[in-house]
């Protein structure tokens, strides 16, 4: 069953803009806390930021101020807004919950040159 599917992944230059999308499946939607987390080549896989069933938001370190995580919640999809991209950006972007994780999907490919 799938649970996930990431979109919106795409090749940009440094310093441009991507708005990735994450479609979940099931009813705990509303219920928990989402996340997106990024795993590039080599690399472990890395909480980028969350957004609290009430609206909360955490941002790592390295994408504060320049990522904005949002919700629907009536479509049961989260996204992140992506500005300012680095070349070190570069990664497979996932989405799950982090405090009850769910089988990981796919991903979406965010490719930034410099």
């Amino acid at each position: 069953q799938v649970q996930f599917v990431e979109s919106g992944g795409d090749l940009v230059q440094s310093g441009g803009s991507l708005r990735l999308s994450c479609a979940a499946s099931g009813e705990i939607f509303n219920s928990y806390t989402m996340g997106w987390y990024r795993q590039a080549p080599g690399k472990r896989r890395d909480l980028v930021a969350t957004i609290s069933i009430d609206g909360n938001t955490y941002y790592a370190d390295f994408v504060k101020g320049r990522f904005t995580i949002s919700r629907d919640r009536a479509k049961n999809t989260v996204f992140l807004q992506m500005n300012s991209l680095k070349p070190e950006d570069t990664a497979v972007y996932y989405c799950n919950y982090p405090h009850r994780p769910l089988t990981w999907g796919q991903g979406t490919q965010v490719t930034v040159s410099s």
